[in-house]
């Protein structure tokens, strides 16, 4: 079970990293595997500048989406094990551990008969969904993981602009966490995803927060954010579960 963590401060602070939050649990740090870290290289210094930032586990989580990164359970954790062979080389005091960010589409829901899921503390799955159009088969593929045991966690809801508030209540209800990238506060997505994000927060809605780091110029961006005074005022004073995973 998560607990709150990151508790709430009734007084204004000035942060200028992350460390409260301690882990991250949204990346793409398994080198070319998707879209995130084309290399072990890059991976290590995206994780060097995350430890900076006050980072002291990071859960990196691949994309699974066959139409587009047929990832296996198999190729994640072979690159996920390079790079840690590469993280212990580099003197990286980092806890890691790998899952992957799979994606609700028609295909998923053979894939959670089948197949033994990529999960990470305890049986937490992250997933995803388009953001163009909400998926018919969501709320079953959800029921369907729930009675496998998996808990499910949606990735980044403030980026579905095109759900309603109410419909993210129904998505808790019905037993799903709820991941924020911090950089959609920051307005790196687009003013929708921004509003939406805000609107979210202020109705205590957002369990975790994820960085869905990928590559470097994602990691300028939060080091920007980690000064943002108005942004991180905002995050002190609501209440997330990261520093339990």
């Amino acid at each position: 079970m998560l607990f709150n963590i990151f508790k709430p401060s009734k007084s204004r602070h000035r942060h200028s990293d992350f460390s409260r939050l301690q882990t991250d649990m949204h990346s793409h740090l398994v080198p070319a595997v998707d879209d995130g870290s084309d290399s072990i290289e890059t991976s290590i210094a995206l994780l060097q500048g995350l430890s900076a930032l006050g980072y002291r586990k990071v859960i990196t989580t691949p994309h699974i989406r066959p139409d587009y990164f047929p990832n296996t359970k198999e190729t994640i954790l072979a690159g996920f094990a390079d790079l840690q062979a590469a993280a212990k080389s580099a003197g990286l005091e980092m806890e890691l551990a790998c899952a992957a960010e799979y994606f609700v589409d028609y295909d998923f829901q053979a894939t959670v008969e089948k197949e033994e899921l990529l999960t990470f503390s305890g049986n937490h799955i992250l997933m995803e969904i388009s953001t163009f159009s909400p998926p018919p088969n969501l709320y079953e593929s959800i029921f369907k993981l729930r009675i496998k045991g998996y808990e499910p966690i949606i990735a980044h809801p403030e980026r579905y602009v095109y759900y309603e508030v109410s419909e993210f209540q129904k998505l808790k209800d019905f037993g799903c966490l709820l991941q924020m990238n911090i950089l959609s506060l920051s307005g790196h997505y687009g003013k929708p995803v921004k509003d939406l994000a805000n609107k979210l927060l202020k109705a205590g809605m957002i369990d975790l927060l994820g960085t869905d780091l990928h590559h470097q110029r994602h990691l300028e961006s939060l080091q920007k954010a980690a000064h943002n005074d108005s942004m991180m005022d905002i995050l002190a004073t609501r209440e997330f579960r990261n520093a339990d995973l």
